[in-house]
């Protein structure tokens, strides 16, 4: 550990080496915020002798999980330590089926239900448009979306649906509270629990059951967190109840980077971190070891002009570097033709494919790149399209692994139940969930009652009973094969995968190898976890985010949103469509977020490590087919010109060298 310790910088040495009391380690870009939480992890078990059950470290993405306990097993050589490094997701996750299983009282009076279903963004609209007919909501106004967002944002701020007044003007109030709390009477029904609930259920846990709080504070004595300025309240609320008992919370995040507020992350989290903890100490890692300085000097001179930010400066020991490219192209088309040109440019040079990024705003901005590397033969990758555990026929696949671990999840059920076709229709399943909600029963318990239901015909009973059958069948033979058995039977006796042979067109061919490929990553995932049950798996499947998919070492130009490239580095990245209405924006000043939509420029900026290509377009088409006008982006002329190959003008200028 003493020579490993020699590979870090002065401050981050102190960082690692501080073994009580609360830490704020301010981690600009490229300084490397991972090591630090590695090392110093690897440094409390091996030096101060902390047992590794009693250490808690939390990230946001399975990716950066896997990443960091792979190197934490590497540096205390041991390729298993009782460590949890987990998502907050998953963290909770754990947390609230171990509290269900061992009986706790709790679980119960609060709605965490044993053997729960974890209900993805597709599951949480199925069952919100269920809930919107059943209250007979009409309103266009109250889409399925903008419900389930009002409701996410209520439980992200641990409001329960008996305090929420969502203050929209009458009659949404009362519609939007009537749907928060038919929706989550429904999810407990399903045994189901969605992505917010489960740190909200968490937090309600450990408020209203001392001895589970008490149980989790004296386990996890060492807190480390990643990303801090990400976290929303419910995860604020969260940390801080757990290290309130030892206090030896050390926090790594970087302010600058704070680009989440559209989906509950504060700012103010990190921002007054001292506030909560003030004999906190404060540890500034502003070496970069990423970019050029080039790189950095545009980066910085960007976001030092935001006010509410922690005072830093990142500098570095790279070289100058080339200088930054600015192109402004006459319409989209132009600017897509030049960022391709570029491309082919560097793969001539030898430059590999998987070094390049393409990076937008908004994700319709793809389409017109897409079009131009098809023509020229470009392999890419969007990152954060659609994924693949999403696709349809995943998804159904997934929905009959999911009943048979949880026969009470109705919205499975019902995307299974004619898949493939067993003649009972959209009609029919109205019958049956009328008939469910009179008798209070489950989707499922409905099904098994198919006699006692009217004006079903007799021929869409039989095929009922059988699907029945089936699933009891499975239930039962749960304990008898292992999951990658049960899945390859239930996939065949179901009859899906022979219904995806029928038409041997393109698209049906794709889906049936999609659903090889699945049932070939179950293969593996038990292999490399003998002991998992049915409900592990699903469970990760469930908390997997877009950036899990995406693989460095693929051969393909990546494209991506600017808020998808954080946490990633490219050498060569083109930051497009640098205008004023994109970036920053146009709903930005309105709602007061300028100053984020500075931190994603920055925070796309500072992904390259050695050129970065800056363009916009002076004109950009509409979808009725006019064309408008585009001004450069602000944030523009907050580049010093000494850092471009070619030199701004004006708003409305070409560049000119």
């Amino acid at each position: 550990m003493t020579r490993l310790l020699e590979d870090l910088n002065p401050e981050q040495f102190k960082a690692v080496k501080i073994d009580k009391g609360p830490i704020l380690v301010l981690a600009g870009a490229g300084s490397g915020k991972t090591r630090i939480i590695t090392y110093r992890i690897a440094y409390l078990v091996s030096e101060r002798n902390i047992n590794a059950h009693n250490i808690l470290a939390v990230t946001f993405t399975n990716k950066a999980a896997d990443e960091m306990k792979s190197r934490v097993c590497r540096l205390l050589n041991d390729m298993d330590p009782p460590i949890w490094i987990k998502t907050y997701h998953s963290t909770c996750s754990k947390i609230l089926r171990d509290a269900s299983l061992c009986g706790a009282e709790t679980c119960a009076r609060i709605g965490i239900p044993q053997n729960f279903t974890i209900y993805d963004e597709q599951d949480q609209l199925l069952l919100i448009k269920d809930c919107i007919k059943e209250l007979d909501i009409n309103s266009k106004s109250l889409t399925p979306n903008f419900v389930l967002s009002m409701i996410n944002r209520a439980k992200e701020y641990l409001i329960l649906p008996e305090a929420y007044n969502p203050n929209l003007g009458l009659p949404f109030d009362e519609y939007v509270k009537a749907a928060y709390k038919l929706y989550n009477k429904r999810l407990t029904e399903n045994n189901a629990l969605d992505f917010d609930d489960l740190i909200s259920k968490t937090v309600e846990l450990f408020q209203r059951d001392k001895e589970i709080l008490a149980h989790y504070r004296n386990r996890f004595k060492y807190i480390l967190v990643d990303e801090y300025q990400d976290t929303n309240r419910a995860q604020y609320v969260l940390t801080n109840l757990l290290a309130e008992g030892h206090r030896n919370l050390c926090v790594v995040g970087d302010d600058d980077q704070s680009i989440y507020s559209w989906r509950g992350a504060e700012i103010k989290n990190i921002l007054e971190f001292e506030k909560d903890y003030p004999d906190a100490v404060i540890i500034k890692l502003e070496q970069n070891y990423r970019s050029t300085k080039t790189i950095l000097k545009a980066a910085s001179n960007v976001v030092r002009n935001n006010r509410y930010r922690k005072q830093k400066t990142l500098w570095s020991d790279n070289e100058i570097g080339e200088r930054i490219e600015y192109f402004k192209a006459n319409d989209d088309s132009g600017e897509a033709a030049y960022v391709t040109r570029k491309i082919l440019e560097y793969n001539l040079k030898d430059r590999a494919l998987g070094d390049i990024a393409i990076f937008y705003r908004l994700n319709y901005q793809s389409r017109i790149f897409e079009e131009y590397l098809v023509q020229h033969r470009i392999p890419y990758e969007v990152v954060g399209a659609l994924k693949f555990y999403e696709r349809a026929e995943i998804k159904n696949i997934l929905g009959y692994l999911r009943v048979i671990g949880n026969p009470k999840d109705s919205v499975s059920l019902k995307r299974i139940i004619n898949l493939p076709a067993r003649n009972i229709g959209q009609e029919t399943i109205e019958k049956i969930t009328q008939f469910q909600l009179f008798k209070c029963i489950s989707f499922y318990e409905a099904l098994k009652g198919i006699d006692e239901i009217e004006r079903i015909k007799q021929r869409t009973k039989q095929s009922i009973k059988e699907f029945v059958e089936m699933i009891e069948k499975y239930i039962s033979l749960r304990s008898k094969l292992n999951l990658h058995e049960l899945a390859v039977e239930l996939a065949k006796e179901s009859g899906y995968l022979e219904s995806l042979e029928i038409k041997q067109t393109e698209e049906e061919i794709s889906r049936r190898k999609n659903v090889e490929q699945l049932l070939i990553s179950i293969r593996d995932y038990v292999k490399t976890n003998k002991d998992a049950t049915l409900e592990d798996y699903l469970e990760c499947v469930s908390l997997k985010s877009d950036i899990d998919y995406w693989q460095a070492d693929k051969e393909k130009v990546s494209l991506m949103t600017l808020h998808n490239a954080k946490g990633l580095e490219f050498n060569v990245v083109f930051i497009t469509g640098l205008e004023d209405g994109l970036i920053p924006h146009y709903k930005s000043r309105e709602e007061g977020r300028v100053e984020e939509e500075r931190r994603l420029l920055y925070v796309g900026i500072t992904r390259a490590k050695k050129k970065l290509h800056l363009t916009s377009a002076a004109q950009r088409e509409t979808y009725r087919g006019m064309s408008i006008t585009t001004r450069n982006s602000p944030f523009l002329s907050e580049i010093p010109g000494e850092v471009f190959a070619t030199t701004l003008v004006t708003d409305s200028e070409e560049v000119s060298s």
